[in-house]
Formats: C-alpha cells, sequence, structure tokens
C-alpha cells in the first residue's frame, strides 16, 4: 500500500478522536518507516511527518495538539475544533 499524505492526515485524525491510542499511532508510523512505500511526489514530508510520529511516544518529544497541528499544515491540511453539547 503507498502511504500519501492523506494516509498520514487520517491516522493523525484517527488519534485525535481517539478512533486509535497513541501506541496504536507510533505502532502505524514505525512500520510503515520499515516497510511503508510512500508516494513518490510528496516522499519527503510523508517521510518526515511519519519519522516524527514514531517517536511520539518518547518522553522527549511526545505530540501536543500544536504538534498534531503542525504535522497537518505541513501535509497541506489543518484542523478544527468543534465543541457540541455531550
Amino acid at each position: 500500500m503507498i502511504i500519501t499524505k492523506q494516509t498520514v492526515a487520517d491516522k493523525i485524525a484517527a488519534y485525535l478522536h481517539h478512533r486509535i491510542t497513541l501506541a496504536q499511532l507510533v505502532d502505524w508510523a514505525e512500520n510503515a518507516l520499515m516497510e511503508g512505500e510512500f508516494a513518490e511526489e510528496d516522499v519527503a514530508v510523508i517521510s518526515a511527518a511519519v519519522s516524527r510520529l514514531g517517536v511520539a511516544d518518547v518522553r522527549a518529544f511526545g505530540l501536543t495538539w500544536a504538534d498534531c497541528e503542525q504535522l497537518l499544515g505541513q501535509l497541506g491540511f489543518s484542523a478544527r475544533i468543534e465543541i457540541v453539547t455531550a
């Protein structure tokens, strides 16, 4: 499977929506780095984003909302927050 900017953005969104855990996101990123094939036209930005996600479980790096916003921006996406009643 070819990993695109959309693929990475979808994984970040899944994490932000609590559909996957940080550990699952990191695991996906590590596997993508070892076995994935990145879209040729965006290989630099995709590999940089996936590399960053791959170390998000290390205390010195972590993964904040601002980090997610920045990664999404580099991929050509933006994040929105919607507050609704529970």
